[in-house]
């Protein structure tokens, strides 16, 4: 297993997967080329994600997703542990930012993420279709945070 940094011109070969975290490629389009794209092979890619800086010392994880028939084994974890060693003294704060379902901020915060704030309506005007998660639609963007120092 192994995690490897994608260029900019490779990343819309990872368009479905990118799409199982951020449903709408609209929205995807607004980051994936702002930040850096990790992958995690095992051998092949089972999981990526984008981190972008927001400034003022803050990272922030846009998309992290798993292949479906690879989920719950890790990989994603491990994908968010890489990241926030990374990043870790490069900044003081990454964010990730997910809709308020119990599996997903479970997750996060296993990971070692807090929740932080919250932004009312964000996938009600942000999205153009309605978006759920766990048979949940989404409406607030609930924004968890990590340290990222030593």
């Amino acid at each position: 297993m192994h995690i490897i940094e994608i260029p900019d011109q490779e990343r819309l070969a990872f368009r479905e997967l990118l799409l199982l975290a951020d449903e709408q490629m609209s929205m995807i389009e607004r980051y994936l080329h702002r930040g850096e794209m990790f992958a995690l092979c095992d051998p092949d890619v089972v999981s990526v994600c984008i981190v972008t800086w927001e400034g003022d010392g803050v990272w922030e994880l846009k998309n992290l997703a798993t292949r479906p028939d690879r989920q719950r084994q890790g990989y994603a974890s491990r994908l968010v542990a890489f990241v926030a060693d990374r990043y870790r003294n490069r900044g003081h704060t990454l964010l990730v930012g997910t809709g308020d379902s119990r599996a997903t901020l479970a997750f996060y915060e296993h990971c070692g993420f807090v929740r932080s704030h919250s932004v009312p309506d964000f996938f009600v005007e942000n999205y153009d279709h309605p978006i759920f998660e766990d048979d949940h639609m989404l409406r607030d963007m609930i924004f968890l945070k990590m340290a990222l120092h030593s």
